[in-house]
């Protein structure tokens, strides 16, 4: 997928052609606090095939499930790029390793999170799941989405960034973080 234009991605009413990334971090790399280790992120896409469009303001919430582990900053960007899915994937993957992100158990606190949310209006079941599973009821990642993109249709649903932000059962204490 590769949109040649720019101005007429952020035209798009519908959002079809979107590459949707969600950035999180909880967990500093001395002497990067979270929000730095988004903006390094944000930085490398764009030399990993990345191009970012548009990225939401940073949002802060609670840890979850676990609000006692350290408080999360979050991020959306939608992004141009020639590559397929999977190539996206292994490229936040590595990306993630850059920052020192380490995989142990599910939802642990982590250096870096980069998920791909939503590549186009694909839907595929198989071993790269789009659009991200569980993406639509977080409001880490919805919120931040709404606030760029409020008229993106989520593929299986049919509802909008602004519709699924507004009903999101996870994560219902993140706001959109002073500049």
């Amino acid at each position: 997928m590769n949109l040649s234009k720019p101005e007429e991605y952020l035209n798009l009413d519908n959002y079809d052609l979107a590459v949707i990334i969600a950035l999180g971090s909880n967990l500093s790399v001395l002497p990067s606090a979270p929000s730095d280790i988004l903006c390094a992120a944000l930085d490398q896409f764009q030399k990993s095939g990345l191009s970012v469009v548009r990225r939401s303001s940073f949002w802060g919430s609670a840890a979850w499930p676990d609000p006692a582990e350290p408080d999360y900053i979050n991020a959306v960007a939608l992004v141009e790029t020639t590559l397929e899915p999977e190539a996206v994937l292994e490229t936040l993957h590595a990306l993630e390793a850059r920052f020192e992100r380490v995989r142990g158990r599910p939802n642990a606190p982590r250096t870096l999170d980069l998920d791909l949310i939503a590549y186009g209006r694909q839907v595929r079941a198989q071993s790269l799941i789009l659009p991200h599973p569980r993406a639509a009821e977080r409001l880490f990642v919805m919120g931040p989405l709404a606030e760029i993109a409020p008229g993106w249709t989520h593929p299986l649903n049919g509802r909008t960034a602004a519709v699924l932000a507004a009903s999101a059962s996870v994560g219902c204490d993140a706001r959109p973080l002073p500049d």
